[in-house]
């Protein structure tokens, strides 16, 4: 029945290969939001026969990404002919063409649904302050559905579509998630196209993607992504896949003075849980003192950025007022009583705190902290409009303003039953570091997809692939994942592809002098060599010539055959190089080595 079918991507296609057709699942999305029956979910909700017949006219043999694929956006990004309101009626225009993202994911084959609700001119983190209403949380209505993007959240969280795009600026990609139990994932500001998008803040304001799981989001960011001319904000970024995640990463995490849960015992012992799984994984977690991002958000409503929105507003406020939210016009207003002079004293101050975070987060891969503080339910709301709005916004505030990605991630859920939520956060362009660590805590997590009563499914590991502008190279010794070399591919961008073994046509030896001690691999075909674990690397091209400047002879870049028959470039030695090494190709690998040398305590192994 495809009223089990989940609309995760591989579910779709699964369905697709078994002979489901795309107006199949066009009938069970509209019968699922007939269903769910949320008045103020959609502000525009395309006719369902307009939407058949686009899923008709999909060619049947293609190999588009998004073939067949279900999705929505958020109501202040364009749509051709359809109403752009940004949650206000007087502001309402009618767009001639498709926002640059929305097309790029139109032509890869996904099927627009409609527009969701938000909260006015994408301000605010609650999803309540529409006059529309709210649309209800898809978890348990009591909760505030999270804004802005609340709709592109709901819609998601209920399984009405495979994904959504909202925006973010201060968090409107990541609070929704957090409370509809979904991925929310905010790239690096430029990465996705503005062109189309009603801004809130123009110069930290992106689009994001909800979706169901990791891999999902990254799926549609990665069609979604593209540098655009015409946006004079467009950056240009290779989308890189989001590949296994490196060992020993030291995540920073706010230490025990800079925790701000707001007295929610619950939530505090979900981020310890989030916290003790990466270590077991391998990650290193770092205390760090968060008050320099905090004073960073705290510049987001109460500073110039203000004045940014503003002028998005600036000619309805003048001859509508009326029309806009009292809320959203109380938070704007303060624009008008700052002058030029605050403007430019607070791009000096955020750079000179953005000065003081860069030092804090010297030698920290990534930060790990919760999506959200604790919950607040509409009743809360309706007492205080605006103390848990800014709450909501601990964690999130200051990611644009230091032009950091992001991912949202559900962990398991609370003790309460409440869902758990971490965001995983990273520097610009490091998209892929937060999908594949976010991607990491999927695993093993029992929870249900947003509200529905579907489990997550078990993640596949993703194939090995390399972005246009990478290399792979092949390493076998101290150059591996957690070794004492490894940052010399990190620190290059470098990525991990995969965790392998060679054609078994190699000798592997441990060379003489050190320390530290250095291996040699050596082909010496299938009569008489044998596998040798080894990692295969991703490293910019760009970085591959200082790279190869630092490895010393006899040890040189040759061709590597892996078990599989592909060939990458990767360590070698010179045979001149044998003179006085250790034949250890019995052992298999280098860690195998290590571990004996430790037990035998070799002194160059120290």
């Amino acid at each position: 029945m495809l009223s089990n079918i989940p609309f995760t991507l591989s579910s779709l296609r699964a369905a697709y290969a078994a002979g489901t057709t795309p107006a199949e699942i066009v009938e069970e999305v509209y019968a699922r939001i007939a269903a769910v029956n949320d008045p103020a979910l959609f502000l525009h909700l395309r006719a369902k026969e307009d939407v058949l017949a686009e899923a008709q006219a999909l060619t049947p043999d293609a190999t588009d990404p998004l073939w067949g694929t279900p999705f929505a956006i958020k109501d202040n990004i364009d749509a051709a002919g359809m109403p752009t309101t940004a949650a206000c009626p007087a502001y309402a225009y009618t767009p001639t063409e498709d926002a640059h993202v929305v097309a790029r994911l139109r032509a890869a084959g996904g099927l627009l649904i409609g527009k969701t609700n938000l909260d006015q001119f994408a301000t605010g983190l609650v999803g309540v302050r529409s006059p529309y209403g709210a649309p209800r949380n898809a978890v348990d209505p009591d909760i505030v559905p999270g804004g802005s993007s609340g709709g592109s959240g709901v819609a998601v969280g209920h399984g009405l579509v495979s994904f959504s795009l909202g925006t973010d600026t201060a968090g409107s990609g990541r609070v929704p998630a957090a409370l509809n139990n979904i991925v929310g994932l905010k790239p690096t500001l430029g990465s996705l196209s503005a062109r189309g998008v009603v801004p809130a803040c123009r110069t930290l304001d992106t689009i994001s993607i909800f979706a169901l799981t990791v891999d999902d989001a990254y799926d549609a960011f990665s069609v979604a992504a593209g540098y655009d001319a015409a946006d004079a904000y467009s950056r240009r970024f290779p989308v890189r896949p989001a590949q296994p995640t490196p060992s020993a990463l030291r995540i920073g995490v706010p230490d025990a003075a800079s925790l701000r849960f707001f007295g929610d015992a619950a939530q505090e012992a979900m981020f310890a849980d989030a916290c003790a799984r990466l270590e077991a994984n391998g990650a290193q977690i770092v205390p760090m003192d968060f008050q320099p991002l905090y004073d960073v958000a705290d510049m987001l409503y109460n500073g110039a950025w203000v004045a940014e929105r503003h002028t998005v507003i600036a000619d309805l406020l003048k001859t509508q007022p009326d029309a806009v939210h009292p809320v959203t016009r109380k938070v704007i207003g303060l624009a008008e009583t700052l002058s030029a002079d605050d403007a430019f004293n607070g791009i000096y101050r955020l750079r000179e705190l953005s000065r003081v975070a860069e030092i804090a987060m010297e030698g920290i891969d990534a930060l790990c902290v919760p999506t959200i503080p604790t919950f607040y339910s509409v009743a809360d709301l309706e007492a205080d409009p605006i103390g848990p709005n800014s709450n909501l916004g601990t964690y999130t505030n200051f990611v644009n303003l230091l032009d950091m990605c992001g991912i949202a991630v559900p962990t398991a859920p609370r003790a309460d039953g409440r869902p758990g939520s971490v965001t995983f956060l990273a520097r610009a362009g490091e998209d892929a570091l937060t999908a594949a660590l976010a991607r990491g805590m999927e695993h093993g997590v029992q929870r249900m997809l947003g509200g529905t009563s579907t489990p997550l499914p078990a993640p596949q590991e993703p194939a090995p692939q390399l972005a246009a502008d990478e290399i792979a190279v092949v390493v076998c010794g101290a150059h591996m994942s957690g070794l004492p070399l490894n940052g010399e591919l990190a620190n290059r961008g470098g990525h991990l592809l995969r965790r392998t073994r060679t054609a078994p046509a190699y000798k592997f030896h441990a060379l003489a002098g050190g320390p530290p001690a250095r291996p040699g691999l050596l082909r010496v075909g299938a009569a008489n060599g044998a596998a040798i674990e080894v990692e295969e690397w991703a490293l910019p091209r760009a970085a591959m010539g200082d790279f190869m400047a630092g490895i010393p002879a006899p040890l040189c870049i040759g061709t590597v055959e892996l078990e599989d028959g592909s060939r990458s470039a990767g360590f070698l030695v010179e045979p001149a190089g044998l003179e006085g090494a250790r034949d250890i190709t019995a052992l298999g690998g280098w860690r195998a080595f290590l571990a004996e040398s430790a037990r035998t305590r070799e002194p160059d192994m120290a």
